[in-house]
């Protein structure tokens, strides 16, 4: 008697280990799928340097504020439309950093 009811026990506690083993990654999946589709539904468009104005980058690109955006700007006037989101170094006050952090927002046209 005292064996069977071990046997119980033991057969139980695996079964509660192996469903909780099962489940675990599913909820991880389901959490997952949840993200990537928030992610993908909160697509913002591209900014493009040659033609936005002030407030618009400041809006869109993560660390310019209204004066780099003012730089930018004035660059793009004095010295004619981007050729490339590289140029961007050129602007006063933007740095790799700043460039990297925005390059997936920008696209010059």
């Amino acid at each position: 008697m005292r064996k069977g009811y071990f046997y119980s026990l033991v057969f139980a506690l695996l079964s509660v280990a192996s469903v909780a083993a099962t489940a675990a990654p599913e909820a991880k999946a389901v959490v997952s799928s949840v993200v990537t589709e928030a992610a993908a539904g909160g697509k913002t468009q591209k900014v493009d340097l040659n033609s936005a104005d002030v407030a618009t980058l400041q809006r869109e690109l993560a660390g310019v504020g209204e004066a780099k955006a003012r730089a930018i700007v004035t660059y793009r006037d004095n010295n004619g439309p981007f050729a490339s989101a590289d140029e961007l170094l050129e602007v006063k006050g933007i740095g790799k950093a700043l460039l990297e952090s925005n390059r997936d927002k920008i696209e010059v046209n």
